[in-house]
């Protein structure tokens, strides 16, 4: 028996203008608005339960800031923490949610989304209506690519640059397999989720943007009368839009960025229409399930920390410092390269005395026999792979940056491997395969 319900809401949280950009060890501040970014929340009931999922165009939010934003919708909604899943889609040119930032800006900035968190998952409640859940798996080919690789002298390199002579051979196999899920319900507006890991990093400079996951919407909703759509960012952490082997008409409307990067507007609304394709494919033809049952659970794990050997301090206090006080000239490296020793170097100076652990959450929410999984930090292709592949479900959803953005979560063979994920990551080696095992233990659970 089809025992379900589904609502949705969206709101606008565009940020000021003169609020920080995140996504580069590069200070940006914006300088005004390419297109909006906004809050979108999917709630659900079933089984005599309720949860909300909400997707929130930032480059991350932080685990005390979204128990914070929990606490908020947790209050104007009655519903339970765990019933509460939020994802940040990890776009480039927003801003991260940082509520201990010393900047006025930031302070207002942070109690607006608070209020607005509280306001959509209320509106999504209360649009709930009778719905039947259908799933399919598209596929979005030449838009996601894997930026870790072999160079011929044996060492790896992330973004190593379009074009390079010296590449050997990417590290890794991309997922271009795009989740949906549709949620029909007769006289009121056909619900859409996307679930796809990759970066949303393909414009750059200072102004804001939802970046792809904004086109996507915006094409999707466009293409498909009174249909409303909610993205998930995947497991995304080695992956983004840079074709190293681009040719043709592969680099319209691009420009080489400060650190070996193509990006381009333009680029961000083809990876958007492409995914948004990808959905189109099988809209049509998803297989419609039966929902008689919603649960919902999460679990606080320990990650042992990443911590550096006495010996890489001072060299690593030396490049921290260059870093902060404008002077990367002196830092000899280039582009990303760049970015890895000063990324590396400042996560050295700031485990120097600990932590030993970290404690995060691992969240899960299943819908029927269709599972969300979320992860709060950035995972590797890899473990997004392993949860799909979990036994006795028709369908897992692997959910980046939900209920926390702590950081990178490289394979075991990365750290031995080296390159930008690893090299910064705070977690020690061991990290990946202990999210997937925690990750499925919680679809045990539940």
């Amino acid at each position: 028996m089809n025992d379900l319900k589904a609502g949705f809401a969206s709101v606008n949280v565009t940020p000021m203008t003169g609020i920080e950009i995140r996504g580069y060890f590069v200070e940006r501040i914006s300088e005004g608005v390419l297109d909006d970014l906004e809050l979108r929340a999917l709630a659900l009931e079933a089984g005599g339960r309720r949860a909300v999922l909400m997707s929130m165009d930032v480059c991350g939010i932080h685990n005390p800031e979204a128990d914070s934003f929990r606490a908020a919708i947790m209050e104007a909604t009655g519903l339970p923490e765990d019933a509460i899943f939020l994802s940040a889609t990890h776009t480039h040119t927003g801003p991260e949610l940082r509520a201990a930032s010393d900047k006025p800006i930031d302070q207002e900035y942070f109690c607006f989304v608070r209020r607005r968190m509280a306001d959509c998952a209320r509106y999504a409640l209360e649009d709930l209506r009778p719905a039947r859940m259908g799933w399919a798996v598209g596929q979005a080919p030449h838009v996601a690519f894997m930026r870790r690789y072999r160079m011929k002298d044996g060492s790896i390199r992330t973004n190593p640059g379009v074009g390079n002579p010296d590449i050997e051979a990417p590290i890794g196999e991309v997922d271009e397999r795009v989740n949906v899920l549709r949620f029909e319900r007769p006289g009121a507006e056909t619900l859409v989720l996307v679930n796809f890991g990759n970066h949303p990093d393909t414009i750059g400079g200072c102004r804001i943007s939802a970046d792809w996951p904004g086109f996507l919407r915006r094409s999707l909703e466009k293409a498909i009368d009174g249909t409303r759509c909610i993205f998930f960012n995947g497991a995304q952490g080695d992956v983004n839009h840079v074709n190293v082997n681009a040719k043709d008409g592969d680099l319209n409307d691009m420009f080489m960025d400060f650190d070996d990067v193509s990006r381009g507007y333009g680029h961000a609304r083809h990876v958007g229409r492409v995914v948004a394709g990808a959905v189109m494919q099988v809209y049509d033809k998803v297989n419609y399930l039966d929902v008689d049952s919603l649960h919902f659970l999460q679990r606080v794990i320990r990650v042992p920390s990443n911590m550096p050997e006495p010996g890489q301090m001072e060299q690593a206090r030396l490049y921290d410092r260059l870093h902060n006080e404008g002077r990367d000239s002196e830092i000899p490296f280039k582009g990303m390269a760049l970015t890895t020793v000063v990324a590396e170097a400042e996560r050295m100076v700031r485990l120097e005395h600990g932590p030993e652990w970290f404690e995060m959450r691992m969240s899960a929410v299943s819908i029927g026999p269709v599972a969300f999984v979320g992860i709060p930090g950035e995972p590797f292709t890899g473990i997004g792979r392993a949860l799909k592949q979990t036994p006795g479900w028709t369908l897992v959803l692997p959910c980046c940056l939900t209920n926390g953005a702590e950081g990178y979560f490289p394979m075991e063979e990365a750290y031995i491997e080296g390159g930008y994920e690893a090299r910064s990551s705070p977690f020690r080696q061991g990290v990946a395969e202990q999210l997937i095992e925690e990750g499925q233990k919680l679809l045990a659970a539940l």
